[in-house]
């Protein structure tokens, strides 16, 4: 297993970051602002992590997948233990993570991370995205920010 940091955002795997957030428009917006990270098992892409500044202080996990057959084994956690290294390497007080209400799987593993949940935005889904998305059987709708304090 490798991580390395991709130079250009046209080689992000866009499949993985699709499955993470379905807007393509919003990928590369936030593509164009970050740092795009992938993980790679014997030379094949299977994970993907972009963080962006959100402030001085503040470092966000924009995206994190991982490919549907490499899920369950440990690999997101890794990616996001190294978006804790990078935002403590750089100086950030925390580190900000977002997602779907419907978010079972992810809204368990942010919080055995040691994320906190912080803030709910109210129709975040039903108005930034056309189509209505649907996980575990239930409508995302509202996003949930969490957010982790660093110690520097």
């Amino acid at each position: 297993m490798t991580i390395e940091e991709l130079q250009d955002p046209k080689d992000a795997p866009f499949d993985l970051l699709e499955l993470a957030d379905p807007s393509r428009r919003q990928i590369e917006l936030y593509l164009k602002q970050g740092r795009c990270f992938v993980l790679k098992l014997e030379n094949q892409i299977a994970g993907v992590l972009v963080l962006s500044e959100l402030t001085p202080e503040k470092l966000e996990v924009k995206n994190v997948a991982i490919s549907e057959v490499h899920q369950g084994k440990g690999y997101g956690k890794k990616m996001l233990m190294l978006a804790k290294e990078v935002a403590l390497d750089s100086g950030y007080q925390k580190l900000m993570i977002a997602t779907g209400n419907s978010s079972i799987g992810q809204l368990a593993l942010y919080q055995k991370m040691g994320f906190e949940m912080v803030e709910i935005v109210k129709d975040h889904f039903i108005k930034n995205y056309p189509e209505p998305i649907y996980e575990n059987g239930i409508q995302c709708k509202h996003q949930v920010v969490l957010e982790m304090k660093l110690k520097i």
